[in-house]
Protein backbone atom coordinates (compact mmCIF):
# COMPACT_ATOMS: atom_id res chain seq x y z
CA UNK A 1 0.00 0.00 0.00
CA UNK A 2 1.08 3.56 -0.72
CA UNK A 3 0.11 6.69 1.18
CA UNK A 4 -1.70 9.34 -0.79
CA UNK A 5 -0.20 12.81 -0.14
CA UNK A 6 -3.03 13.82 2.18
CA UNK A 7 -6.75 13.97 2.83
CA UNK A 8 -6.98 17.44 1.26
CA UNK A 9 -5.48 16.14 -1.98
CA UNK A 10 -7.86 13.18 -1.95
CA UNK A 11 -10.89 15.43 -1.49
CA UNK A 12 -9.70 17.85 -4.18
CA UNK A 13 -9.24 15.05 -6.71
CA UNK A 14 -12.68 13.64 -5.97
CA UNK A 15 -14.34 17.08 -6.19
CA UNK A 16 -12.57 17.73 -9.49
CA UNK A 17 -13.95 14.49 -10.94
CA UNK A 18 -10.86 12.29 -10.85
CA UNK A 19 -12.79 9.32 -9.50
CA UNK A 20 -14.93 6.51 -10.84
CA UNK A 21 -16.82 3.46 -9.59
CA UNK A 22 -16.84 0.15 -11.45
CA UNK A 23 -19.27 -2.71 -10.84
CA UNK A 24 -18.72 -6.45 -11.27
CA UNK A 25 -20.55 -9.73 -10.73
CA UNK A 26 -18.91 -13.11 -10.22
CA UNK A 27 -20.99 -16.31 -10.36
CA UNK A 28 -18.87 -19.24 -9.17
CA UNK A 29 -19.91 -22.63 -10.57
CA UNK A 30 -17.31 -24.58 -8.59
CA UNK A 31 -18.31 -26.62 -5.54
CA UNK A 32 -15.71 -25.26 -3.14
CA UNK A 33 -14.63 -26.63 0.25
CA UNK A 34 -14.74 -24.97 3.65
CA UNK A 35 -11.45 -23.40 4.69
CA UNK A 36 -9.74 -23.67 1.30
CA UNK A 37 -8.88 -20.49 -0.59
CA UNK A 38 -10.41 -20.07 -4.05
CA UNK A 39 -9.38 -17.83 -6.96
CA UNK A 40 -12.40 -15.89 -8.23
CA UNK A 41 -10.46 -15.14 -11.43
CA UNK A 42 -11.62 -18.59 -12.61
CA UNK A 43 -15.31 -17.90 -11.93
CA UNK A 44 -17.86 -17.09 -14.63
CA UNK A 45 -19.38 -13.63 -14.72
CA UNK A 46 -18.06 -10.13 -15.29
CA UNK A 47 -15.14 -10.07 -15.82
CA UNK A 48 -14.83 -13.31 -17.80
CA UNK A 49 -12.71 -16.13 -16.32
CA UNK A 50 -8.93 -16.34 -16.62
CA UNK A 51 -7.84 -20.00 -16.55
CA UNK A 52 -4.03 -19.71 -16.17
CA UNK A 53 -3.26 -21.84 -19.23
CA UNK A 54 -0.39 -21.20 -21.65
CA UNK A 55 3.01 -22.52 -22.63
CA UNK A 56 3.97 -25.00 -19.90
CA UNK A 57 6.51 -23.68 -17.36
CA UNK A 58 7.06 -20.39 -19.24
CA UNK A 59 6.79 -17.09 -17.35
CA UNK A 60 3.78 -15.21 -18.74
CA UNK A 61 2.99 -11.58 -17.91
CA UNK A 62 -0.56 -10.64 -16.87
CA UNK A 63 -2.09 -7.26 -17.79
CA UNK A 64 -5.54 -5.69 -17.77
CA UNK A 65 -5.24 -4.75 -21.45
CA UNK A 66 -4.62 -8.32 -22.60
CA UNK A 67 -6.11 -10.50 -19.88
CA UNK A 68 -8.99 -8.57 -18.36
CA UNK A 69 -9.65 -8.74 -14.63
CA UNK A 70 -11.58 -6.15 -12.64
CA UNK A 71 -11.56 -3.09 -14.88
CA UNK A 72 -10.20 0.01 -13.14
CA UNK A 73 -9.88 2.41 -16.07
CA UNK A 74 -7.06 3.50 -18.33
CA UNK A 75 -3.60 4.61 -17.22
CA UNK A 76 -3.45 8.02 -15.56
CA UNK A 77 0.35 8.32 -15.84
CA UNK A 78 2.13 10.48 -14.73
CA UNK A 79 -0.58 10.61 -12.08
CA UNK A 80 -1.28 7.76 -9.67
CA UNK A 81 -4.43 5.73 -9.13
CA UNK A 82 -5.65 4.45 -5.76
CA UNK A 83 -8.35 2.13 -4.45
CA UNK A 84 -10.77 4.28 -2.43
CA UNK A 85 -13.59 1.89 -1.51
CA UNK A 86 -14.99 -1.55 -2.14
CA UNK A 87 -18.58 -2.65 -1.59
CA UNK A 88 -19.28 -6.39 -1.66
CA UNK A 89 -22.49 -8.36 -1.22
CA UNK A 90 -24.24 -11.56 -2.33
CA UNK A 91 -27.71 -11.89 -3.81
CA UNK A 92 -28.94 -15.20 -2.40
CA UNK A 93 -28.73 -17.47 0.64
CA UNK A 94 -25.48 -19.43 0.63
CA UNK A 95 -23.46 -21.63 2.96
CA UNK A 96 -20.18 -19.87 2.15
CA UNK A 97 -20.59 -16.92 4.52
CA UNK A 98 -19.05 -15.17 6.33
CA UNK A 99 -16.19 -15.05 3.84
CA UNK A 100 -12.94 -13.07 3.74
CA UNK A 101 -11.63 -11.74 0.44
CA UNK A 102 -8.20 -10.51 -0.63
CA UNK A 103 -7.76 -8.21 -3.63
CA UNK A 104 -4.53 -8.85 -5.55
CA UNK A 105 -2.65 -7.52 -8.53
CA UNK A 106 -1.92 -10.65 -10.58
CA UNK A 107 1.44 -9.96 -12.19
CA UNK A 108 2.89 -13.08 -13.84
CA UNK A 109 2.27 -16.84 -13.94
CA UNK A 110 3.89 -20.15 -14.84
CA UNK A 111 1.34 -22.47 -16.49
CA UNK A 112 0.76 -26.19 -16.16
CA UNK A 113 3.18 -27.63 -13.63
CA UNK A 114 2.94 -31.43 -13.97
CA UNK A 115 2.11 -33.24 -10.72
CA UNK A 116 2.89 -36.61 -12.31
CA UNK A 117 6.68 -36.36 -12.12
CA UNK A 118 9.18 -36.02 -9.30
CA UNK A 119 11.84 -34.67 -11.69
CA UNK A 120 12.80 -31.03 -11.10
CA UNK A 121 10.74 -28.92 -13.51
CA UNK A 122 12.69 -25.88 -14.75
CA UNK A 123 10.91 -22.65 -15.61
CA UNK A 124 11.56 -20.48 -18.68
CA UNK A 125 12.11 -16.86 -17.62
CA UNK A 126 12.33 -14.95 -20.88
CA UNK A 127 9.52 -12.74 -19.53
CA UNK A 128 10.05 -10.76 -16.33
CA UNK A 129 7.69 -9.02 -13.91
CA UNK A 130 5.82 -6.21 -15.72
CA UNK A 131 4.98 -4.50 -12.38
CA UNK A 132 6.66 -4.56 -8.97
CA UNK A 133 9.81 -5.38 -10.90
CA UNK A 134 11.95 -5.54 -7.75
CA UNK A 135 9.71 -8.32 -6.41
CA UNK A 136 9.12 -6.63 -3.06
CA UNK A 137 5.97 -8.02 -1.49
CA UNK A 138 5.29 -10.32 -4.45
CA UNK A 139 3.89 -13.67 -3.32
CA UNK A 140 3.35 -17.04 -5.03
CA UNK A 141 0.18 -19.12 -5.05
CA UNK A 142 -0.51 -22.52 -6.65
CA UNK A 143 -3.85 -22.66 -8.50
CA UNK A 144 -5.37 -26.01 -9.52
CA UNK A 145 -6.11 -26.09 -13.27
CA UNK A 146 -6.54 -29.88 -13.81
CA UNK A 147 -7.75 -32.02 -10.93
CA UNK A 148 -5.58 -34.63 -9.25
CA UNK A 149 -5.87 -36.65 -6.07
CA UNK A 150 -3.80 -34.27 -3.94
CA UNK A 151 -2.01 -35.06 -0.72
CA UNK A 152 1.49 -34.69 -2.20
CA UNK A 153 4.17 -32.16 -1.25
CA UNK A 154 6.36 -29.83 -3.29
CA UNK A 155 8.73 -26.87 -3.01
CA UNK A 156 9.90 -24.11 -5.34
CA UNK A 157 13.34 -22.73 -6.17
CA UNK A 158 13.16 -18.97 -6.77
CA UNK A 159 14.94 -15.62 -6.99
CA UNK A 160 14.02 -13.33 -4.11
CA UNK A 161 13.34 -9.58 -4.09
CA UNK A 162 17.02 -8.88 -3.42
CA UNK A 163 17.96 -10.62 -6.67
CA UNK A 164 19.42 -13.69 -4.92
CA UNK A 165 18.78 -16.88 -6.90
CA UNK A 166 18.64 -20.42 -5.55
CA UNK A 167 16.32 -19.67 -2.66
CA UNK A 168 14.20 -22.64 -1.55
CA UNK A 169 10.66 -22.28 -0.25
CA UNK A 170 9.27 -24.26 2.60
CA UNK A 171 7.82 -27.61 1.56
CA UNK A 172 4.02 -27.38 1.25
CA UNK A 173 1.34 -30.06 1.31
CA UNK A 174 -1.36 -30.08 -1.36
CA UNK A 175 -4.97 -30.33 -0.28
CA UNK A 176 -7.30 -32.91 -1.83
CA UNK A 177 -9.87 -30.44 -3.22
CA UNK A 178 -10.71 -31.05 -6.88
CA UNK A 179 -12.54 -27.85 -7.87
CA UNK A 180 -10.61 -25.93 -10.51
CA UNK A 181 -9.43 -22.62 -9.07
CA UNK A 182 -8.67 -23.74 -5.53
CA UNK A 183 -5.34 -22.75 -3.99
CA UNK A 184 -3.52 -26.09 -3.71
CA UNK A 185 -1.51 -25.15 -0.63
CA UNK A 186 -4.42 -23.98 1.53
CA UNK A 187 -6.34 -26.29 3.85
CA UNK A 188 -8.18 -26.25 7.16
CA UNK A 189 -6.58 -27.86 10.23
CA UNK A 190 -3.84 -29.60 8.24
CA UNK A 191 -0.63 -30.71 9.96
CA UNK A 192 1.73 -29.17 7.41
CA UNK A 193 2.70 -25.83 5.89
CA UNK A 194 -0.72 -25.04 4.43
CA UNK A 195 -1.45 -21.46 3.55
CA UNK A 196 -2.66 -19.07 0.86
CA UNK A 197 0.82 -18.13 -0.34
CA UNK A 198 3.80 -20.49 -0.49
CA UNK A 199 6.04 -19.73 2.54
CA UNK A 200 9.42 -18.40 1.39
CA UNK A 201 12.87 -19.14 2.75
CA UNK A 202 13.51 -17.47 6.09
CA UNK A 203 14.30 -13.76 5.71
CA UNK A 204 12.67 -13.36 2.27
CA UNK A 205 9.66 -11.11 1.71
CA UNK A 206 9.15 -11.28 -2.05
CA UNK A 207 9.84 -13.08 -5.31
CA UNK A 208 11.16 -11.87 -8.67
CA UNK A 209 10.98 -15.18 -10.54
CA UNK A 210 10.60 -18.92 -10.08
CA UNK A 211 13.46 -21.12 -11.26
CA UNK A 212 12.01 -24.62 -10.72
CA UNK A 213 9.39 -26.75 -8.98
CA UNK A 214 9.99 -30.17 -7.44
CA UNK A 215 7.20 -32.58 -6.51
CA UNK A 216 8.14 -34.94 -3.68
CA UNK A 217 5.57 -37.54 -4.71
CA UNK A 218 3.75 -38.23 -8.00
CA UNK A 219 0.10 -37.45 -8.60
CA UNK A 220 -2.14 -36.69 -11.55
CA UNK A 221 -3.28 -33.18 -12.33
CA UNK A 222 -1.79 -29.79 -13.10
CA UNK A 223 -1.42 -26.48 -11.30
CA UNK A 224 -0.14 -23.05 -12.28
CA UNK A 225 2.01 -20.81 -10.11
CA UNK A 226 0.74 -17.22 -10.04
CA UNK A 227 2.79 -14.28 -8.71
CA UNK A 228 0.60 -11.67 -7.04
CA UNK A 229 0.86 -8.50 -5.00
CA UNK A 230 -1.80 -8.46 -2.24
CA UNK A 231 -3.46 -5.02 -2.13
CA UNK A 232 -6.47 -5.03 0.20
CA UNK A 233 -8.73 -7.16 2.37
CA UNK A 234 -12.49 -7.12 2.91
CA UNK A 235 -15.27 -9.59 3.71
CA UNK A 236 -18.87 -10.61 3.11
CA UNK A 237 -20.75 -11.10 6.37
CA UNK A 238 -24.27 -12.03 5.26
CA UNK A 239 -26.96 -11.49 2.68
CA UNK A 240 -28.77 -8.81 4.69
CA UNK A 241 -26.44 -5.91 3.88
CA UNK A 242 -23.43 -5.05 1.70
CA UNK A 243 -20.02 -4.60 3.28
CA UNK A 244 -18.45 -1.25 2.38
CA UNK A 245 -14.81 -0.64 3.22
CA UNK A 246 -13.30 2.83 2.99
CA UNK A 247 -9.56 2.22 2.88
CA UNK A 248 -8.68 5.78 3.89
CA UNK A 249 -10.96 5.91 6.93
CA UNK A 250 -10.46 2.31 8.06
CA UNK A 251 -6.83 1.68 7.12
CA UNK A 252 -5.35 5.17 6.90
CA UNK A 253 -3.69 4.32 3.60
CA UNK A 254 -4.88 3.71 0.06
CA UNK A 255 -3.68 0.77 -2.05
CA UNK A 256 -2.05 2.04 -5.24
CA UNK A 257 -3.27 0.48 -8.50
CA UNK A 258 -0.48 0.33 -11.06
CA UNK A 259 -1.15 1.07 -14.77
CA UNK A 260 -2.53 -1.97 -16.63
CA UNK A 261 -2.80 -4.02 -13.42
CA UNK A 262 -4.87 -7.21 -13.54
CA UNK A 263 -7.04 -7.14 -10.41
CA UNK A 264 -9.14 -9.93 -8.94
CA UNK A 265 -10.18 -11.40 -5.61
CA UNK A 266 -9.23 -14.51 -3.68
CA UNK A 267 -11.77 -15.77 -1.15
CA UNK A 268 -11.97 -18.36 1.63
CA UNK A 269 -15.56 -19.68 1.84
CA UNK A 270 -17.11 -21.56 4.74
CA UNK A 271 -18.86 -23.88 2.28
CA UNK A 272 -19.76 -24.34 -1.37
CA UNK A 273 -19.67 -21.22 -3.54
CA UNK A 274 -21.56 -22.62 -6.53
CA UNK A 275 -24.71 -20.66 -7.26
CA UNK A 276 -23.48 -17.63 -5.34
CA UNK A 277 -23.79 -14.26 -7.03
CA UNK A 278 -21.03 -12.00 -5.68
CA UNK A 279 -21.60 -8.32 -6.42
CA UNK A 280 -18.62 -5.96 -6.23
CA UNK A 281 -18.37 -2.17 -6.54
CA UNK A 282 -14.87 -0.70 -6.65
CA UNK A 283 -14.25 3.04 -6.36
CA UNK A 284 -10.93 4.47 -7.53
CA UNK A 285 -9.47 7.97 -7.33
CA UNK A 286 -6.46 9.34 -9.15
CA UNK A 287 -4.07 12.25 -9.05
CA UNK A 288 -2.68 14.31 -11.90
Amino acid sequence: MTKIIGIAQLVDNELEGRTNTYSFRKNPSQVTTQGIWFDLALSPGNPVPKYWFGTPLAATAINQSGDGGLYHGASVFPGKKYLRKTTVTVNNVVTALPMNLTLCDYIMYYPLIDEGTTDEQFMTNTTTLPRYTDGKGVQVMAILVAAGLGGQSFFINYTNSEGVAGRISQTVLENTATSLGVVKTSALNANANTCLFIPLQSGDSGVRSIESVTMLGPDVGLFSLVLVKPLANTQIVGIDAPVEKDYLLESGILPEIFPDAFLNFLCIPRGALNGTGILIDMKVVWTT
